[in-house]
């Protein structure tokens, strides 16, 4: 099953507006979904930059212990800063090893990819705050219902 995930700052392959970047405010943007499978019990969200000159994939945002029936993410997420986290949702760490959102400010160059992928899991993770994304992506293994991505791009 696929959950449709949109924004209304940007358009799937387009460029994020500089709001939402390491150039900007750096504010996370607003993020909406549907088609969640009706047993979904929790929500996760990475996003990250797989064309990063790095290892692997740069990653921006880790998100997790969503309530299954929320539907958007506000825009504004800054740092660890969260007011609008939806109750009992926790913020991860990032590739900068700190929590919350760092928005894209990729090396000066070509088009960077954003992909923000959000996961419907059929049990609430048993997890702490603070995991990063493989830790995650470890504690939601066997779990997944559907899943649906957006991609945003960024170049300096």
């Amino acid at each position: 099953m696929q959950i449709t995930l949109r924004s209304t700052a940007f358009d799937a392959g387009q460029p994020m507006p500089r709001r939402y970047t390491g150039d900007g405010e750096d504010l996370s943007p607003p993020l909406a979904w549907s088609d969640v499978p009706a047993t979904c019990r929790e929500l996760a969200l990475i996003v990250d930059d797989p064309d990063a000159p790095s290892a692997e994939p740069w990653v921006h945002w880790v998100v997790y212990k969503i309530p299954a029936g929320t539907n958007s993410l506000a825009e504004g997420f800054k740092g660890a800063a969260a007011p609008n986290l939806p109750p009992g949702a926790l913020q991860g760490r990032n590739s900068w090893g700190s929590a919350g959102y760092r928005g894209p400010s990729p090396p000066r160059g070509g088009v960077h990819h954003y992909h923000f992928k959000l996961y419907a899991l059929d049990t609430p993770l048993e997890a702490p705050g603070g995991l990063d994304k493989r830790a995650l992506l470890d504690a939601m293994s066997g779990h997944l219902l559907a899943q649906g991505e957006l991609v945003g791009t960024y170049r300096r």
